[in-house]
C-alpha cells in the first residue's frame, strides 16, 4: 500500500510509503490519504492527525509527475477527473481536529501543501523545502496561495512561490514556516510526544479555540470577537470544571497534570 494509517495513543499516524518516488502522490495514493483522513475525522479516539512520509529522504515531493494521472480539476469535455478534497488527498478538506506535519527530508511542492494544512510543522534540521513546480508550469492547486501567506506573510509567500526557490530547515523556522527542527531522525518522535501534550488538555476547549481562529481569519476584528465569544459559549462547562480543579489546588507550583 502506497499509505499507512496506524493509531499510536491518542494520535493517528498517516504515512505516505513511497520512499522510491520520494512520497510523491499518485492518483491511487491521494485516494488513500484521503480515505485515511476520513478515518481519523470519524475516529473520536483519535485526538491529533500526525502526516509524514517513510524513508527519510522525503515527507513528500509533491505530484507524481511521471505517473501524470492526479485528479487536478476538470473541463467541459470532462479530459480531468474532479478532486473535490484536493489532488494531494485532503487539502481542500478542512480537519475538525489538530493537525501536525512530521518533516523528515525533502517537502516540495504539493508536499509543501500538505505542510502547510497542517496546524503545526516539526522539521529535521536536514530537511528542505521549496515550491519546485514553479520550475514546471504547475499550479500550486493545494490550498498553498491561500495557506502559505498566512503561516509566513505575504511578501515571504510571494518571495517563496514566485522563485521557487529551495530553503534549509533554519531558515524554515526562521520565516515561521516550522515551528520547531530537530535531528535527523527525529520528526516523528517529536510530533508523536507533542500529540500526547495536546491530546491531554480538555478536548472541547481545544477544538472550540482552533475553531475560533481559522474562522476568524481574515475578518474584521469584531466579527472575528464575536467568532470567537460564541464558541466560546461552547465550552463555559468544561471552563467551570476546570476552574474548580484549579481552585482545589491543581496546577500549582507549574504541576499541571492532564
Amino acid at each position: 500500500m502506497a499509505v499507512r494509517y496506524e493509531r499510536t495513543g491518542a494520535a493517528a499516524v498517516l504515512t505516505i510509503d513511497r520512499p522510491e518516488r520520494r512520497n510523491a502522490v499518485d492518483r491511487d495514493t491521494a485516494q488513500q490519504l484521503y480515505a485515511h483522513y476520513r478515518e481519523f475525522c470519524d475516529d473520536d479516539g483519535a485526538r491529533v492527525l500526525v502526516v509524514t512520509g517513510a524513508g527519510g529522504q522525503a515527507f513528500c515531493a509533491g505530484a507524481d509527475l511521471k505517473a501524470m494521472n492526479n485528479p487536478v480539476g476538470s473541463t467541459a469535455t470532462g479530459d480531468h477527473t474532479v478532486a473535490q478534497e484536493g489532488p494531494m488527498g485532503f487539502t481542500r478538506a478542512l480537519s475538525p481536529k489538530p493537525t501536525i506535519a512530521a518533516i523528515d527530508g525533502w517537502c516540495a511542492a504539493g508536499g509543501l501543501e500538505i505542510a502547510c494544512w497542517c496546524d503545526i510543522r516539526i522539521a529535521t534540521e536536514t530537511s528542505h523545502f521549496g515550491c519546485l513546480e514553479r520550475r514546471w508550469g504547475v499550479p500550486l492547486i493545494d490550498g498553498g496561495t491561500q495557506r502559505l501567506p498566512h503561516i509566513v506573510g505575504l511578501g515571504r509567500a510571494l518571495d517563496l512561490i514566485l522563485t521557487g526557490r529551495v530553503i534549509d530547515a533554519q531558515e524554515a523556522q526562521n520565516l515561521g514556516l516550522v515551528t520547531r527542527v530537530v535531528p535527523a531522525g527525529g520528526a516523528l518522535a517529536a510530533a508523536l510526544e507533542l500529540a500526547e501534550q495536546i491530546a491531554a488538555f480538555p478536548q472541547a476547549c481545544v477544538i472550540a479555540d482552533r475553531q475560533a481562529l481559522y474562522e476568524g481569519l481574515g475578518k474584521p476584528l469584531a466579527a472575528g470577537l464575536e467568532i470567537e465569544a460564541s464558541l466560546g459559549r461552547t465550552v463555559l462547562e468544561d471552563a467551570a470544571r476546570g476552574a474548580m480543579r484549579f481552585a482545589s489546588g491543581e496546577g500549582r507550583h507549574a504541576d499541571f497534570g492532564r
